[in-house]
């Protein structure tokens, strides 16, 4: 098969022929026909996730075709549509027990712990349990452009966040796990402030739903702005991006009795970012972390998008060949575009 490929940490990856995956007796092998690019491929090419050895296949949001079904495998057949949690379960941890797959003591993730979808195919463990079947009226495109930032804001916004109609939700950073989030709030009843340092993507944000924007290089107090756009303070409010200003603000912008969810990663030297506890404490305000979602919890979701309540496919920005991935990937750092990268081309 095709393949992108890094033997070290940083180094600029390869096209190359690899041979081709075979299933386990409790895995699928599948025909990937559409992988998203995301800026958690840019952390483990980089060298920030300890959970890679190299040499390594990235890419985690994907969605395709079943080619091939280990002999246990109950639930599945080759051809069906499907895609993947990016934290897959190992159904019998205690985690696992309690429905909470996301946080597995023994997690499987497609593109870290095992080879990933920047490739023709890939394996997936352990598919009865961690597999979704995709409904026939949603492409492989806007199925792949959900793998972890669609479904991890889901997570934030709905679970984590338990945001409702009216509330005030504040969202820092406009890529894709940000208008992810806006939309799901929007569709929610929330009232969305978006925050980001670039036009286009504000543009964006108020498309997908958001009610006020707000661009952070041109406005030198953004807590103070939120704080007076919704009338003393976020109700939820999200770090999309993973930096510590924005992690920062998300927290001191809320409202007394709030929720930050962290969706955006801090890894490396980012990873300790100031928090003003002192307003924690005072305000009673709570902080949550979103990572991944199980399984299970994809139905509810799919149904939304299958009634027209969510739109992902809007958030689809690029789409380029596996060739193509290479650079892409390597400048996934500076942010540029808007929406979600997605690979679609694999042969050829």
């Amino acid at each position: 098969m095709k393949a992108v490929v890094y033997e070290a940490f940083g180094q600029a990856p390869e096209l190359r022929i690899l041979p081709d995956p075979t299933p386990e007796p409790h895995s699928v092998i599948i025909k990937v026909e559409a992988t998203g690019l995301c800026r958690s491929d840019w952390h483990g090419w980089v060298g920030h996730d300890p959970d890679i050895r190299l040499p390594h296949v990235p890419g985690h949001e994907l969605a395709g075709v079943i080619a091939a079904v280990g002999r246990s495998v109950v639930r599945f057949r080759e051809g069906d549509r499907v895609t993947v949690p990016f934290v897959a379960g190992c159904g019998s941890c205690p985690q696992c027990h309690s429905g909470n797959q996301q946080v597995c003591d023994d997690q499987f993730q497609p593109g870290f712990t095992h080879w990933g979808s920047f490739a023709e195919y890939v394996r997936i463990d352990r598919a009865d349990f961690n597999i979704v079947r995709l409904p026939d009226e949603i492409d492989f495109a806007t199925a792949a452009s959900l793998g972890c930032r669609f479904v991890t804001s889901f997570r934030a916004v709905v679970d984590q966040g338990k945001v409702t109609a009216g509330q005030w939700v504040a969202v820092h950073g406009c890529g894709g796990v940000g208008l992810s989030a806006i939309m799901i709030a929007n569709a929610l009843g929330a009232n969305v402030v978006a925050v980001d340092i670039s036009d286009d993507k504000l543009r964006l944000a108020r498309e997908v739903g958001a009610a006020v924007t707000i661009n952070a290089k041109s406005q030198p107090d953004v807590v103070a702005a939120v704080r007076d756009a919704t009338g003393g303070g976020a109700h939820v409010s999200l770090d999309a991006l993973g930096h510590p200003q924005t992690c920062f603000n998300s927290v001191a912008n809320l409202r007394k009795r709030g929720k930050h969810v962290q969706v955006g990663l801090l890894l490396a030297e980012q990873a300790a970012p100031p928090i003003p506890m002192a307003q924690v404490i005072a305000h009673e305000l709570e902080i949550l972390g979103s990572h991944g979602m199980q399984a299970h919890r994809y139905g509810a979701m799919l149904d939304m998008i299958s009634a027209g309540k969510l739109t992902p496919q809007q958030l689809v920005g690029r789409r380029i060949d596996l060739a193509e991935s290479i650079p892409a990937l390597m400048a996934m750092d500076r942010f540029e575009g808007t929406g979600v990268t997605i690979i679609d081309r694999f042969r050829g």
